[in-house]
């Protein structure tokens, strides 16, 4: 190698004649001498101790020689031989690139002539209607072209009128490919007239043109695998099937699954081919089809489609696939929603029958798998259907809680009666299960105390009252519920359960705000209310122990109770009525209001005045014990009809004991107007409709207002004299001082009598 580039350097005339490889040969054996010569030296010097002085300079000299030497040669080597070795790199990176550049040129020319064999064999197939062979030449030219696009060095003028005619050549295939495409499958859609129901669909018909081959079991044509298979080839396929998908869904296998009048039927005619029509029959049959009508429909279609269209493979799969991937998402939604929603029982005692359908599912997708529809083992479809249970329930449910909140917001004053001896009608159930009868026996034997004072009959019973209709109409809903939940499985014995639950919380919440403003304005709603909350929470306390025993299990376990409710329910009702009580405790101290604190009552207006709000006073008790009549139970109107009296009388009772001077006259008009009261009050008490009964209550008026023997007292004072006040105070041992303090005794008699040596002889008794 060495030689090599001293020749060429020698050639060039830029180094001396001499050999370098000998020269340097020379320099290493010059320098291997002085090193040999210095090595000596050196161990003469500091090992043997010898005198060698001249020796030394001389050898220092040699060295100084031998290095300028070294220095001359390799600036020698990188002034010259780099320089011309960097000259012949750029020579041949030059030659490198020129051979590549060619190589490039080679490579295009080579792509252009596939190119162009590629276009002439497309149209020479295209003229035969080998339309595979033709895409697929086109594909070729069209990656050959590619290639020369990805050349960004490549600037031939040529390229894009070579895309241009790859375009044209490529639609022009498109054209005839859905010329024929046209020819093969024909869509005659009726007019857009009806475009909601089923006629909108009738006489749409699917012409499938001279499909079928002369064997004795349909395939598709040649013709019609070649179009198809060319459509995959260029890529269109997709976008021609997806098209089609969307009209079959939209106008044949849809409308077959959503109106039962529809009736499809497959005819071969001569001539045309295989033709599937639909034709709308008269409305006389049932709203919806069953699942078996439903599948028996389609699989008509989809294997008509298969054996006349889509029986064709296209890559690794065949097109039915293809087709099945694009409808069967959304068909499978429609069959679920338009069908299987409405074939679910509506009793329990129905599912066992609903396995019919189930198997039908199963063979409408296995015969789908069979033409390649379907690659899953288990579709949304069949799911929904085998989760019958779950369906039912969530069925159940749903209606339940529709029908539930119709009663809440309906009317509530639409009343029946209810009694004692009136008993919520529960189905006689089936025995509990063995381990349930087991823990029976085990809690009767182990309970052998008896108490020998026993509750009596009416322990525990509703008493007499008035709820609402839809509130009677929906504890039997909740029954007739709960008896479904008997017998279930646990998951849907589980949700009808907790359904039931979600009634009453939703009666809970939505009633007292539904009905917020008639609660509040009309006392007889408000009362209903009241007994409403009270039957449900009385029937709550039993309603689980009665079904628990016949529950699966968690439910069986002690789960199955609405004790929990029953306090709420109590608190709802009370806090409503009490919201009325208020409203019209608020009306009768207005009223009263009105009556000018009772003073002055010798004037003729400010009489008119109290005696005006006295009497509207008693009219307003009197509305109230009839709106009330009949509706509450009687403990609990008397206590709120002797609530308002005692309102009543003890406003009367703290502005009379405010007069400082009550006249005689004054006292006289006092007297009439408390006695009107004392007459009329004890008439409001008609808790009951039979009049002759209701006397019993008003002779008890004491018993359930407050302040009504302190009213009888003052109204004896108003009219008394100081002897009779004195009399009844009784050295505070009397009816008055059981009522009054002394100090209100005092003030009653300063108010009624002027201040002589009587009063002032009787105020020293009262202490």
């Amino acid at each position: 190698m060495a030689s090599f580039v001293t020749e060429v350097l020698a050639s060039s005339g830029k180094l001396e004649k001499e050999d370098l490889a000998g020269k340097i040969s020379r320099m290493s054996r010059k320098v291997e001498d002085t090193k040999e010569e210095m090595c000596d030296m050196m161990n003469k010097k500091y090992s043997e101790f010898l005198p060698n002085l001249q020796a030394s300079e001389d050898l220092m000299l040699q060295v100084e020689t031998v290095t300028k030497e070294m220095e001359n040669l390799k600036n020698c080597i990188e002034s010259e031989v780099q320089q011309n070795i960097q000259v012949a790199g750029n020579e041949y990176l030059k030659l490198k690139q020129q051979l590549e550049k060619n190589t490039m040129i080679i490579e295009m020319l080579e792509h252009l002539k596939e190119f162009h064999s590629a276009m002439e064999e497309s149209n020479e197939a295209l003229q035969k209607k080998k339309y595979v062979d033709a895409a697929t030449c086109l594909k070729k030219a069209r990656e050959r072209v590619n290639s020369l696009k990805d050349w960004k060095t490549s600037q031939l003028p040529l390229l894009n009128s070579l895309s241009s005619e790859l375009i044209v050549q490529r639609e022009n295939l498109i054209y005839h490919l859905g010329d024929e495409w046209k020819r093969l499958v024909i869509w005659r859609l009726p007019a857009a007239k009806d475009s909601g129901g089923p006629k909108a669909f009738h006489k749409t018909e699917l012409v499938l043109t001279d499909v079928c081959t002369k064997d004795l079991e349909p395939k598709p044509d040649p013709l019609l695998c070649s179009v198809l298979q060319a459509l995959a080839v260029q890529g269109d396929l997709q976008n021609k099937i997806k098209l089609f998908s969307q009209v079959l869904l939209k106008n044949m296998l849809k409308p077959l699954v959503m109106h039962p009048f529809l009736e499809l039927t497959v005819a071969e005619q001569q001539g045309e081919g295989t033709i599937l029509s639909l034709e709308c029959l008269s409305e006389d049959h049932e709203e919806r089809s069953t699942p078996s009508q439903v599948y028996k429909k389609l699989l008509l279609v989809l294997k008509t489609l298969h054996s006349h269209l889509l029986d064709v493979p296209i890559e690794d799969k065949k097109l039915s696939t293809i087709l099945g991937e694009l409808i069967w998402e959304e068909l499978s939604k429609c069959i679920i929603h338009e069908c299987l929603v409405y074939s679910i029982p509506n009793n329990s005692s129905e599912l066992e029958k609903y396995i019919i359908v189930i198997k039908e599912t199963e063979e409408f997708e296995k015969a789908l798998k069979s033409m390649e529809y379907l690659q899953a083992d288990s579709t949304d479809l069949l799911k929904y259907a085998r989760d019958v249970n779950c369906h039912f329930a969530s069925k159940k449910c749903r209606d339940v809680i529709v029908a539930a909140r119709k009663l809440m917001t309906s009317k509530m004053h639409n009343t029946v009666k209810i009694n004692p001896e009136s008993k919520l009608r529960l189905p006689k159930l089936p025995p509990p299960s063995s381990e349930v009868k087991v823990k029976q026996e085990v809690v009767k034997e182990e309970v052998t105390m008896e108490n020998s004072k026993q509750l009596s009959a009416c322990s525990l019973r509703l008493p007499a009252c008035r709820i609402s209709e839809s509130v009677q109409q929906l504890m039997e809903l909740a029954v007739s519920t709960l008896c479904e939940a008997v017998g279930s499985s646990t998951q849907c014995a589980l949700q009808l359960f907790f359904t039931v639950r979600n009634i009453f919380q939703l009666f809970h919440d939505v009633v007292p705000t539904y009905h917020k403003e008639n609660l509040l304005k009309f006392p007889h709603l408000a009362a209903v209310q009241h007994n409403n909350c009270m039957y449900l929470a009385h029937h709550l306390l039993t309603l689980g122990h009665h079904f628990r025993a016949h529950l699966p299990q968690p439910l069986g376990e002690g789960v199955a109770t609405f004790v929990d409710m029953v306090p709420g329910f109590r608190k709802l009702g009370a806090q409503c009525f009490l919201a009325q009580l208020n409203v019209q405790r608020a009306e009768l101290l207005e009223r009263l209001a009105t009556a000018h604190n009772f003073c002055n009552l010798d004037d003729e207006d400010s009489y008119i005045a109290a005696s005006k709000a006295v009497r509207q006073v008693v009219h307003q008790l009197k509305q109230l014990g009839t709106v009330w009549q009949d509706v509450l139970p009687v403990s609990i109107y008397c206590k709120a009809m002797g609530n308002l009296l005692n309102t009543a009388i003890t406003e009367i009772i703290t502005k009379i004991m405010m007069l400082e001077d009550i006249s005689s006259e004054d006292g006289e008009h006092l007297h009439t107007l408390c006695q009107t009261i004392i007459e009329e009050g004890p008439l409001v008490f008609i808790p009951l409709a039979e009049e002759n009964k209701n006397k019993k209550y008003q002779e008890e008026v004491p018993l359930y207002v407050k302040k009504w023997s302190t009213f009888k007292e003052l109204v004896i004072v108003l009219r008394a004299n100081l002897q009779e006040i004195v009399d009844r105070w009784a050295d505070g041992k009397g009816p008055l001082a059981v009522e009054f303090t002394s100090s209100e005794v005092k003030g009653l008699i300063r108010a009624l009598f002027q201040n002589t040596e009587r009063r002032a002889a009787a105020l020293t008794k009262i202490k």
